[in-house]
């Protein structure tokens, strides 16, 4: 008779599911989000949404939950990585106030650039920066949005008292306390992720007070309890549990069940994710002569009582969002089956036409804030079918290319499980499967992010005895593409790849001349 939360704090909206003992999900809500964008390359919102949102879609998950004779036993949280939220210092005491000193600066925003390069000083160069944090300097990461604060904010700046991520201003909301996760921390630029702590050396060199910083915790570790107003508002018991959870990332490979060496995650979301976890840290330092294309961050299947393991993660920044960049602008009246029904009738490497998807510059698998899309190869013969063809198959490049990193630093797929919306694509699924040559696997929900917090809400709970043992109850396999049997696919997407590859090359001049 028990039920878990699981709230995820994304970009476009707030999803809520309620997860039941039985591995049932027994009720769903969203909200949507606003998504600010005050200047060229920003991006904000304001958390005061995410926690009104959260509410709406709580309260209605939880009413569904009691009216079938459930309770929650406990809370679990995800969210959009990387966001600087800066509280206040006069008014971190009450979280009922807000207390953000600006709009939170997401995850795309690219205002940083030159913040990044200064980073990559304080750390003594772009090698003992990865060493020192698993990761290169972004613009998207938490530590060059507060350099880029101090330098053009100083009257806000002088004001915060602490610095959280999304999921983790939601939780001081809910609860009152500072918190995150190993996983979530990793994404800020000052988290060490072998250690598994903040990184004491590079918070002095840039400047940050250690006690802006939150307690990080495994992400099946329990982290507080609900506050009693909070509890009586949603309809939630006094004292219910609170997990630490993870990112969106960490969180939705939990909810695919790829939580051991050998699984891979590839999300085709708004952006791509390519996640492989590992048995020990490995950071791209130097393999083959490049540093940082790859993320690494800790894996959210750790809880009280042991340590989590490690993943290599890759995003690229626009993945589905590419797709619905093409529709919106492009064919706003074409239903999105038609679209993949004439790109299905189009040969594989769309009869030379390639395209490039950083329409909002690039993150993995290479660092590029100013790269920028195209189609290239355009004759008469291509048709709209062959157009969206080619945005699927650049995608899957992308994300193929990240895979072959993350190879090179160790981790070694037997299968690839496959979430968000673009899995919903058989045709999709196929050029996935024909580009990485493994079996492509999906799963029995659909709510990723959402789902992993509501089993890292169960793990904290002791319902189950670890991360893995949850995945191994609630995740079934529920469909499997295998790769096209030897007939010169291979051949022509190898082609289309290197195509890919020197056009992007010989752009990269151009989108700075």
């Amino acid at each position: 008779m028990r039920a878990f939360l699981g709230i995820d704090v994304g970009t476009s909206a707030v999803k809520v599911i309620a997860l039941a003992e039985s591995g049932e999900i027994v009720a769903a809500a969203s909200e949507p989000l606003t998504l600010m964008q005050p200047a060229e390359g920003f991006s904000e919102q304001d958390p005061n949404e995410w926690w009104k949102q959260t509410g709406v879609a709580a309260r209605a998950v939880v009413a569904r939950c009691r009216a079938r004779g459930l309770s929650i036993a406990a809370v679990g949280l995800s969210g959009q990585m990387h966001g600087l939220v800066a509280l206040d210092r006069d008014r971190i005491g009450t979280p009922g106030d807000g207390g953000a000193v600006r709009p939170c600066i997401l995850w795309n925003d690219q205002r940083s650039v030159v913040e990044c390069d200064e980073l990559e000083r304080l750390a003594g160069g772009a090698g003992p920066l990865v060493e020192a944090t698993g990761n290169a300097a972004f613009p998207g990461f938490t530590l060059p949005k507060l350099l880029w604060m101090r330098r053009h904010e100083p009257e806000r700046y002088a004001r915060i008292g602490m610095v959280l991520l999304p999921k983790d201003f939601v939780r001081w909301r809910l609860t009152g306390d500072f918190a995150t996760d190993v996983g979530d921390a990793c994404g800020t630029s000052l988290f060490d992720p072998a250690q598994r702590v903040w990184n004491e050396a590079l918070v002095a060199a840039a400047g940050i007070q250690r006690g802006w910083l939150p307690t990080a915790f495994e992400s099946g570790a329990p982290t507080g309890v609900v506050l009693p107003d909070v509890a009586a508002a949603w309809g939630l018991d006094a004292g219910t549990i609170v997990a630490a959870g993870s990112g969106d990332n960490m969180a939705g490979a939990v909810g695919a069940g790829v939580v051991s060496v050998g699984d891979c995650l590839i999300a085709l979301g708004s952006s791509g994710v390519v996640l492989s976890p590992t048995a020990e840290c490995r950071s791209d330092t130097g393999v083959a002569g490049h540093i940082g294309r790859t993320h690494t961050m800790c894996h959210a299947d750790g809880d009280a009582k042991r340590r989590g393991s490690w993943c290599i993660t890759g995003c690229t920044l626009s993945a589905g969002f590419a797709l619905q960049w093409a529709h919106d602008s492009l064919w706003p009246e074409s239903e999105y089956a038609l679209l993949f029904a004439e790109a299905n009738s189009s040969p594989a490497g769309c009869d030379g036409l390639v395209f490039l998807p950083q329409l909002m510059g690039e993150r993995c698998p290479f660092r590029d804030p100013l790269a920028r899309g195209a189609w290239i190869g355009l004759s008469a013969r291509h048709t709209r079918g062959h157009l969206v063809r080619a945005i699927l198959e650049g995608v899957t490049f992308t994300l193929c290319e990240i895979l072959r990193i993350q190879r090179e630093l160790g981790a070694n797929p037997t299968t690839v499980r496959v979430g968000g919306g673009g899995a919903r694509s058989p045709l999709w699924r196929q050029i996935l499967a024909d580009v990485t040559g493994l079996p492509v696997v999906t799963t029995n929900s659909e709510d990723g992010p959402a789902l992993g917090a509501a089993m890292l809400g169960g793990v904290a709970a002791e319902v189950w005895p670890s991360v893995g043992a949850a995945a191994a109850e609630i995740i079934v396999e529920t469909g499997r593409t295998e790769p096209a049997a030897k007939t010169g696919v291979e051949n022509v997407y190898a082609a289309a790849q290197e195509r890919l590859a020197a056009a992007q090359a010989s752009l990269a001049r151009l989108w700075r001349s």
